[in-house]
């Protein structure tokens, strides 16, 4: 192993790129590759090195990180990165691909030769910054201390459930579906209340303290009330991840209904122009016409 733990980021988004900030932060050996380059090119000034391909990025890395939009635009980027690609490297995948598009992903890491690990992600925009993500992980326990330095700088905590691939993406889904609910019910709460002209504090004022409070409600309270939707988590990824929560129910027997109907909301809200928004604009479901028609709130 060289002296610097060599490490490519695939997906340098609304996650990917704060996690390759921290891990050049941490000292090690970072190159990155962006499908729109302009998105990884501020990471040069962090001292990574911008590729212009993924088989660019990966040649010669020790650890592949995956952080893109679904499965996919995964496989599509591994595959083009296949040349560079080390046997023998560890890939962590941290986009969040679902039941169903985890298995071609498992294959892709046969065929070259990678030691594959289950690696999503349980945070949004600050606490990537901050390096403070909660890893959920499933992976071969003899690749552990090698992708150690690479957990140590994006998260807080390391949750391993396993080795088998699968185990922490189905955990990720279950933990979304949770994420999503309290999401859309803040949603929903705040615009009924704006629909009936109930201040949105009294409301935040009766349940203060209580065991309806909770911190992400005030959070995207907050992001509701004062329109500034600058994604965490944006409206067509949530969306995303809403269907893969509903199929992998589907799947196992199970009938996801708040998650479907959620899904249709952020379905809505990217429809009206909020795709690219933080998902707190599930709000903006609530209200029939076009963008910008909702009641003022406050």
């Amino acid at each position: 192993m060289s002296e610097r733990l060599s490490v490519a980021v695939l997906g340098t988004g609304i996650m990917g790129a704060p996690m390759a900030r921290n891990l050049c932060s941490a000292g090690l050996d970072v190159r990155v590759w962006n499908r729109t380059r302009a998105k990884a090119e501020p990471l040069a000034e962090d001292g990574a090195l911008v590729a212009g391909s993924p088989s660019e990025a990966v040649d010669g890395a020790e650890v592949v990180v995956t952080m893109l939009h679904d499965g996919p635009a995964t496989a599509q980027s591994i595959s083009a990165a296949a040349p560079g690609l080390r046997r023998g490297a560890v890939w962590m995948q941290c986009t969040t691909a679902g039941v169903e598009g985890l298995p071609p992903l498992v294959e892709l890491a046969r065929e070259h030769g990678l030691d594959f690990v289950d690696a999503p992600v349980l945070g949004t925009r600050a606490p990537a910054e901050a390096g403070q993500l909660l890893m959920l992980a499933a992976g071969p326990q003899r690749v552990r201390p090698q992708i150690g330095p690479v957990l140590e700088a994006v998260g807080s905590r390391t949750v391993w459930v396993g080795e088998e691939p699968g185990a922490a993406t189905r955990l990720k889904l279950v933990c979304n579906s949770w994420v999503l609910a309290v999401t859309h019910g803040t949603a929903e709460a705040l615009a009924l209340a704006d629909g009936l002209g109930v201040d949105p504090q009294s409301f935040l004022d009766a349940v203060a303290g209580g065991a309806l409070d909770m911190g992400y409600l005030r959070n995207k309270a907050d992001v509701i009330r004062s329109r500034d939707f600058s994604p965490s988590f944006a409206v067509s990824t949530a969306e995303k991840d809403a269907r893969l929560i509903v199929a992998a129910g589907e799947q196992a027997g199970v009938r996801m209904d708040v998650a479907a109907a959620g899904a249709e909301r952020f379905r809505r809200a990217a429809e009206l122009g909020y795709g690219g928004e933080d998902m707190a604009a599930s709000y903006f479901a609530s209200f029939p016409g076009e963008e910008g028609t909702a009641p003022a709130g406050g």
